[in-house]
């Protein structure tokens, strides 16, 4: 069987679990990115089944249109609201793409900056000063190598550089009330993620995370009352694989409520 860059695949050695997109093929090994997770990974061409289901990304997107209508129920007639904002820090141009839309049907501002993991460190102090967020997300891809020692920060692919974010951001806000970080991707080192500072990371138990997962979060708490708690397990549940892909601190909403409207 022929294969060629954008084809849609699973694997025969992973049960075909997760759907993939070939990004590039180069003497027989096809360089894979999860079509719905935050995945890279690399197979043996052999290894590989064609996906003949169309659309997926669209397709999975959909299921999450009324995430946030579910989970917010407000008062228009008599009150008006100013939810928080976003700076969205992503490695992955397509992910970034997809959370900035499903933030623009969830009526939240949001700014996307699409960097690599490494470099992110670098510069988001200054992305930080010039949006002045009520929350920041950092993501893009991450894997606990396979036979590794998962309470090893080596065993991770970008785990490390997650945590130097998150340390430069909590240095530039070190009020988790007033910064909320959310960070992480696919089986991240999420015990080192939060005793960085994160308020939510993944993942608790090592799984692949779904794109939106980070973005659902974001919009969630930039949805909910500033004057309350929000609503822990609620939020979490409302992840692709609830606690056991994201995990993260009880804290306040990000949304001011005025009256009249």
């Amino acid at each position: 069987m022929t294969f060629n860059i954008g084809d849609l695949v699973t694997r025969f050695s992973y049960n075909h679990d997760t759907v993939f997109k070939i990004k590039e093929i180069n003497n027989n090994i096809a360089y894979l990115k999860g079509v719905n997770v935050r995945l890279c990974a690399d197979s043996e061409i052999a290894d590989l089944k064609k996906y003949d289901k169309k659309e997926e990304e669209e397709k999975d997107d959909d299921n999450y249109d009324d995430t946030i209508k579910d989970f917010i129920n407000l008062d228009r007639e008599s009150f008006f609201y100013l939810p928080g904002k976003v700076l969205h820090i992503d490695s992955d141009k397509d992910y970034l793409d997809r959370c900035l839309k499903f933030y623009k049907k969830s009526n939240v501002m949001a700014y996307g900056i699409h960097i690599g993991e490494e470099d992110a460190t670098k510069n988001i102090t200054k992305y930080l000063q010039d949006t002045n967020p009520d929350i920041v997300v950092i993501t893009g891809h991450d894997a606990l190598y396979k036979k590794q020692d998962k309470n090893n920060l080596n065993s991770y692919k970008n785990s490390s550089n997650f945590i130097k974010s998150i340390k430069a951001a909590r240095k530039y806000e070190k009020s988790p009330d007033k910064l909320i970080i959310i960070a992480g991707a696919c089986q991240s080192d999420y015990e080192e993620l939060i005793k960085a500072g994160a308020t939510f990371a993944s993942s608790p138990k090592r799984i692949n995370i779904h794109a939106l997962d980070p973005a659902i979060i974001a919009s969630m708490i930039c949805l909910s009352d500033k004057s309350e708690d929000i609503d822990l397990l609620n939020i979490l549940e409302k992840t692709k694989y609830g606690s056991n892909g994201m995990g993260g601190l009880k804290t306040k909403g990000m949304m001011y409520v005025g009256y009249p409207r």
